[in-house]
């Protein structure tokens, strides 16, 4: 399994068949090196609706076809914009043909901002996510705080990777974001979520480093760089 990393929360993961996007913010992503109209996914999971987490999901999925996999509210949201959107909910998982979902909590917002119109859109519960295949596993933790329930999701699954956001102001910042490691206890840590806005600048080095000093595997990945599991 491979994992990419796109800016922001944006990630590709690849297993030996299929494609999938998680939180496709591209287009107004200053960090991303992707293209919309080039890129090719099967699948899209979605942690919640912020406009820089669900991104260009309509987009992406008409052109591709691709299942759209998200909390129920947001799937719903999706599906009348003709989206093929499979729901789920915290707690839940699901085999799908490229490995196993499952939706962990997390402590944040969703919605869909119609700025024009000044309307808030409910789409949902926000949800971290665990990807399954291939005998490896791969944590995203969408936006969220530090919660003490990450010493469980530690301890009933064996991460590999674990996507964890540091940009503080929105999400967790890092020293959070070094206990969230330590409880989780994955092999491979890699910070989201920082520096693609003024607001969520971090020393993404420094945090690294305060990873090490607890024995904790971490790795900074430039916007297109894949890891290997």
């Amino acid at each position: 399994m491979k994992v990419s990393f796109h800016g922001h929360a944006a990630v590709i993961i690849e297993t030996a068949d299929k494609k999938i996007i998680i939180d496709p913010f591209i287009n107004g992503n200053s960090l991303s090196d992707l293209k919309v109209d080039d890129l090719k996914v099967d699948n899209i999971i979605l942690t919640h609706g912020h406009g820089d987490h669900l991104g260009d999901t309509v987009e992406i999925a008409k052109r591709n076809d691709a299942l759209v996999i998200a909390p129920n509210e947001l799937a719903v949201y999706l599906g009348w914009q003709g989206i093929n959107a499979h729901p789920m909910h915290i707690g839940g998982a699901r085999q799908f043909d490229f490995g196993k979902v499952k939706f962990t909590q997390a402590f944040h917002g969703s919605s869909v901002i119609d700025e024009n119109n000044k309307q808030i859109v409910y789409t949902g519960m926000p949800a971290g996510v665990l990807i399954s295949n291939e005998g490896k596993t791969v944590y995203h933790a969408g936006d969220t705080a530090l919660f003490s329930d990450m010493k469980l999701i530690g301890e009933l699954n064996n991460i590999d990777l674990a996507l964890l956001p540091i940009g503080d102001n929105f999400t967790m910042g890092p020293e959070d974001a070094v206990l969230a490691a330590k409880w989780l206890n994955a092999k491979t840590v890699v910070p989201i979520h920082f520096d693609t806005f003024p607001v969520i600048k971090q020393d993404g080095q420094r945090f690294i480093s305060s990873l090490s000093e607890h024995g904790i595997n971490g790795k900074i990945l430039t916007p297109g760089e894949t890891i290997e599991l």
